[in-house]
This record gives structure tokens, sequence and C-alpha cells, in this order.
């Protein structure tokens, strides 16, 4: 069931108060970004869901799935409480696995969500 009200959503930022996937997702076409956007729309307003746009990856770490109108595969990985979504990495997918090096980015920006 779709929620009335979506539940907000921030992006990671860092100590220098930068926030690299907001600047990831700028430096997309318009056409990819409004396919983002309209995925993270999705997720706000329907938060539980699952497949086929969203998956769990890791304790406390979803991804979620958007195929772009240039063929290519974009991800965010996020965390999620009842409260807020926080986006942690923006990616395109270039293989069918997930990067591990985007799962531990997560995990990291999460730790220091957390400390």
């Amino acid at each position: 069931m779709a929620r009335l009200q979506p539940i907000p959503v921030a992006f990671w930022r860092s100590a220098a108060r930068r926030e690299p996937v907001r600047e990831w997702l700028r430096a997309l076409d318009k056409s990819e970004r409004n396919v983002v956007g309209d995925d993270l729309r999705t997720l706000q307003f329907g938060w539980p869901i699952g497949m086929p746009l969203v998956r769990k990856l890791a304790d406390h770490i979803w991804e979620m799935r958007s195929s772009l109108p240039s063929r290519r595969e974009a991800r965010l990985l996020f965390t999620a409480n009842g409260e807020q979504i926080i986006v942690l990495s923006g990616f395109i997918k270039k293989s069918q696995k997930t990067p591990g090096t985007e799962i531990e980015l997560a995990r990291k920006r999460l730790k220091e969500l957390r400390q």
C-alpha cells in the first residue's frame, strides 16, 4: 500500500560538507536523472518495497535499481529507518555483480552516520 506522505530522502554528506552522490546524479544526462528521480519517488512513497526496484545487499544496506534510457544500469545504495532514507552511494553498474568496493563504501559511510 502506498503511503500518503513520502519518507524524506537525504544524501550522505562528508565532513567537508560535500554530497558525492548528489554530484554524481547531477553529472548524469537529464533523461537518466529523471529515471533515477522517478525511481527514488517510487521508493519514498512505497518503502518498504522489494524487487524489481529494491533488493537488500547487506545489514541495513539496500540497492535501488534503475534501468536508464542509455541501456545502462544505475544503482543507489541506501539505508533506511522508518523516518528517513539516506543515500550512501551511486554508480553505474558495469557487471552482473554489485562491486564489493561500492558495498564497502556504503558500509563505511553508514558507520560514519552512526557515530
